[in-house]
């Protein structure tokens, strides 16, 4: 969360005076407004408002019809909760190499394609744009479903369309450590209508005695229950307005800092398959160790430090220290676990902590540094000074 005030504190005062604070209701219907809001912001048709980018996730599977049986390919960076809601779905996560640019690596890809391949999910991971040119040639090559995970990518776009709307859904995450926050929070977006219904459906346990029931192209099935509530709507239409803004400025720091960086003696930067379209929140350093990279981390002038990390630190999002999906322990009994479906015997599931290594030496070789985008100039070049300085050294 970058930017929060008044504007937030309005909202949900505006809610609680209301006294209507369910999200089914003919009253302000906040939930409802930036859902609408959301999609004008996206330029999709549809968007659907949840409990969290998780329930985004896993309801966005439903809406492309993934079940037992299927693999879905995802990439070895990325939170836990990519691989949870296949899982979820009682598909099998297949979990493949990144490439130097920290997103999913498109020949790892198209090489762990089997006949039981049904999806893809590119994770535009700490706000690092897919090569969404290459996975969506792949997907029509083999007649597959790309859900985007943008749960860390609020607002970023791949050249000029905005992250999640390029596959055939994507998911956000509103959640305390995201670009734009509600604490928690998450949506679908989709401009496939058959889609957005089975995630309504799903993100609803009692959509059966909802009134868009009756519109519906197919028989009502049970769900889960992710279903936001109206202060939450309220909370993110104020933050939806900031979004542009906090991003403008995101990308502005950045770029100060490779441009004043660029052909400094050690410098590397992280490759970006879209300079423009990243961002912002995060600038990254490629380096040639281990060793090299935590030097230039943990480097100090003074009071003012690199402030850098390693994403080999960032454990959560490491496939490696994923210890319930790699020994296979999903749910809390035996028969609802994927991994022991019948429907998925033969899958690809063979994990190990090894399998990614071109992943996690890359993970160790990279420094990031969060930006902020409300900095002074003055502490914009003093941290500049200090990564100066550390790339000499």
């Amino acid at each position: 969360m970058f930017r929060m005030g008044k504007e937030e504190i309005d909202a949900v005062a505006r809610v609680i005076n209301s006294k209507q604070l369910f999200r089914i209701n003919d009253y302000a219907r906040e939930v409802d407004h930036f859902e609408e809001e959301l999609s004008a912001k996206m330029g999709v048709e549809y968007s659907l408002c949840l409990t969290s980018g998780t329930a985004a996730l896993i309801s966005a599977l439903a809406g492309l019809g993934i079940g037992p049986g299927d693999e879905v390919i995802i990439p070895g960076y990325t939170f836990m909760a990519t691989a949870t809601a296949v899982l979820a779905m009682g598909a099998i996560p297949v979990i493949i190499e990144v490439d130097d640019s920290l997103t999913i690596d498109p020949i790892e890809i198209e090489k762990h394609i089997t006949q039981y391949t049904k999806a893809i999910i590119p994770v535009h991971l700490i706000g690092f744009p897919c090569n969404m040119d290459k996975i969506m040639e792949i997907a029509k090559k083999y007649n597959l479903k790309v859900l985007e995970d943008a749960c860390q990518a609020d607002g970023g776009s791949y050249k000029g369309k905005r992250l999640g709307t390029i596959g055939d859904a994507g998911a956000f995450s509103f959640n305390f450590y995201k670009i734009i926050s509600a604490g928690e929070g998450g949506a679908v977006v989709t401009n496939n209508r058959t889609i957005y219904q089975r995630a309504l459906v799903y993100h609803d346990g009692g959509s059966a005695f909802r009134p868009f029931a009756k519109g519906l192209e197919f028989p009502i099935f049970l769900g889960q229950q992710y279903r936001s509530n109206e202060i939450t709507g309220a909370i993110l239409r104020e933050q939806l307005k900031k979004l542009d803004d906090i991003l403008t400025d995101l990308r502005k720091v950045k770029n100060i800092f490779i441009n004043k960086l660029t052909g400094v003696e050690n410098v590397t930067f992280v490759r970006s398959n879209d300079s423009e379209g990243d961002c912002g929140t995060t600038l990254g350093f490629a380096f040639d160790s281990q060793e090299e990279a935590r030097k230039f981390a943990t480097y100090k002038s003074g009071d003012q430090g690199v402030d850098g990390w390693l994403p080999i630190d960032s454990d959560k999002h490491i496939y490696c220290n994923w210890e319930p999906i790699l020994n296979k322990r999903f749910g809390h009994h035996p028969t609802t676990n994927p991994f022991n479906m019948p429907e998925n015997k033969g899958r690809l599931m063979d994990y190990s902590k090894n399998m990614c290594p071109t992943t996690l030496k890359l993970l160790s070789q990279t420094v990031f540094i969060s930006m902020n985008p409300d900095w002074s100039e003055a502490e914009i070049d003093t941290r500049i000074q200090c990564c100066k300085e550390a790339l000499k050294k």
